[in-house]
């Protein structure tokens, strides 16, 4: 049977590990496979008016967004008559995704797939991993997309930093001390469900009981768990890990949109288990999120190109279904943390279907900000909020327009997606009051901002009685509403009057945005103001 190599699925040695030998034949796994959606033309008309400001174009209830742009069933049909070929079995299958999960040994996948998986060790752990791309039967070419999950390196990280011990004049703040410095609009979010995607850890509802009592949030939200691809709620005991991930996460959300329910979806920390988290929660029938928190990622060089895509594809669609993405921007400065010198941003927050959420350093005084700053940390060896250009994404119609700033003062034309779209509170020094494995500490990072946003977008949700979806046309179209600014870097890029590189459009004016949201919620292309300019 002729083979063909599946575009952007060829993938690149782990850097660190050590090849040591080939994989156990015998190991059972579970691999998604991502299915071409019906209609693309169509959606990719509609998401072009989404960009364009056009709110008409969103709003479509998930049961018609999977009529009209699911997969269609005989694809579906022709990978389970290849897969029986292989003796691989079908796991579950979900148009509306366009997923199914296969399952099999690695020598029968080998053989399907036409691949060598080998196990690699790194320090801290090991996994199965491969190079070179996956090949597909002419068949199938098109009609699959992406392979997902043969080999299952970590794909992200976390975003938060716990406090530095003997951090000299620091302070915190609970989230809703914080919501009410950034002048968040009265409400709970009641009604809404906000989305957590987490990739290990997890939360104990006892902390969280003891958590959201001392923080007088009563009644305590609701917190549910979601399986995906066979994770679960584990927690690991160590508050520098995941838990820490988590349990930010939940009490920032939680305790800016108490009357909101929490769904956290725990996936494995794979691309497989990633997507497929994204995707679980925007197409969830049963909880039905209107905001996605995502507070994991990594810089766009360590992901495949169908990797990339399918995630993108993911946010589109909840863009479409009224879903609004927060997300994360990274705490590796403007190199993302990879080494070479060179600058990086950290995806899925470069995703123009995202809203990009980098970090500062705030000090308040008698209930108001007085300072705020880029958060830079890097000199004391912590980190910097990430931002910068994308290499992967095109320059979206909301950024036209704009330059970044370095460091040393240089504008340059922005061509490509600017990240990150807005700001908050993010420096542990002045970070935020939580809980993790029954003890109180003190957590920033980006992790923190991405939850922060989901909470205001819950209330505001709430309050209009309705979604407000992709928001980033009108945050860019109204930017003079957030706090601009203007003082700090982040290695490469300094912030500046106006849309930057480290800290977007700025910090959120709760109210003000409420209003703009609400006001446009229903507007088309041509009530849209003119996008706001960064002045030359």
């Amino acid at each position: 049977m002729a083979m063909k190599p599946l575009e952007g699925s060829d993938r690149g040695p782990l850097a660190g590990a050590r090849d040591v030998g080939p994989a156990n034949r015998e190991e059972r796994l579970q691999v998604s496979v991502l299915l071409r959606r019906r209609n693309a033309a169509e959606l990719t008309n509609r998401v072009r008016r989404l960009h364009a400001g056009d709110k008409t174009a969103g709003g479509l209830s998930r049961g018609d967004f999977a009529a009209r742009y699911g997969a269609d069933p005989a694809d579906a049909a022709a990978v389970a008559s290849f897969t029986q070929a292989h003796a691989l079995t079908v796991v579950s299958e979900d148009l509306a995704r366009r997923t199914v999960v296969l399952q099999g040994t690695v020598a029968q996948f080998e053989e399907a797939f036409a691949v060598a998986l080998r196990r690699l060790e790194f320090p801290g752990g090991a996994c199965r991993g491969r190079t070179g791309p996956i090949h597909l039967p002419e068949a199938l070419s098109g009609v699959i997309v992406a392979v997902l999950g043969l080999d299952d390196r970590p794909q992200a990280k976390t975003h938060f930093r716990l406090r530095r011990k003997g951090a000299a004049a620091a302070t915190s703040f609970t989230p809703a001390r914080m919501a009410a410095l950034y002048q968040f609009p009265g409400g709970s979010g009641a009604g809404e469900c906000i989305a957590l995607i987490e990739l290990g850890g997890g939360y104990r509802t006892a902390d969280l009981a003891t958590y959201f009592a001392a923080s007088s949030v009563a009644p305590a939200p609701s917190v549910t768990a979601v399986s995906v691809d066979g994770a679960q709620n584990r927690p690991t005991g160590e508050a520098d890990g995941p838990d820490g991930e988590v349990m930010l996460d939940i009490e920032v959300a939680g305790s800016i949109a108490p009357g909101a329910s929490i769904a956290v979806y725990f996936a494995p920390n794979t691309d497989a288990g990633f997507i497929d988290a994204v995707t679980t929660a925007a197409h969830d029938e049963t909880r039905k999120p209107s905001v996605i928190s995502i507070s994991w990622g990594g810089p766009e060089s360590t992901w495949t190109s169908q990797a990339t895509s399918a995630l993108d594809e993911a946010l589109q669609a909840a863009a479409v279904m009224g879903v609004t993405v927060c997300v994360a921007a990274g705490d590796g400065g403007s190199s993302d943390g990879v080494a070479g010198g060179q600058d990086h941003v950290d995806f899925p927050a470069s995703s123009p279907h995202a809203l990009g959420c980098g970090g500062t350093k705030v000090e308040a005084v008698a209930g108001a900000i007085v300072s705020e700053t880029v958060w830079n940390e890097e000199a004391l060896g912590e980190g910097a909020t990430g931002g910068g250009m994308s290499a992967v994404f095109a320059l979206p119609p909301w950024q036209d327009g704009l330059k970044t700033t370095s460091a040393a003062g240089v504008r340059s034309p922005l061509t490509k997606r600017g990240v990150p779209d807005v700001c908050g509170d993010a420096d542990p020094e002045t970070g935020y009051s939580v809980r993790v494995d029954g003890a109180d500490t003190v957590i920033g990072g980006t992790s923190a901002v991405a939850p922060l946003w989901a909470g205001l977008i819950a209330r505001i949700n709430a309050s209009k009685g309705g979604p407000v979806g992709f928001i980033n046309p009108e945050l860019y179209a109204h930017g003079a509403d957030l706090n601009d600014i203007t003082k700090g870097d982040n290695g490469a890029f300094a912030a500046s009057v106006g849309w930057d590189a480290c800290t977007g459009l700025g910090s959120p004016n709760g109210k003000a945005i409420a209003s703009v949201l609400t006001a446009s919620a229903t507007d088309g292309p041509a009530a849209r103001p003119k996008i706001a300019r960064k002045a030359d």
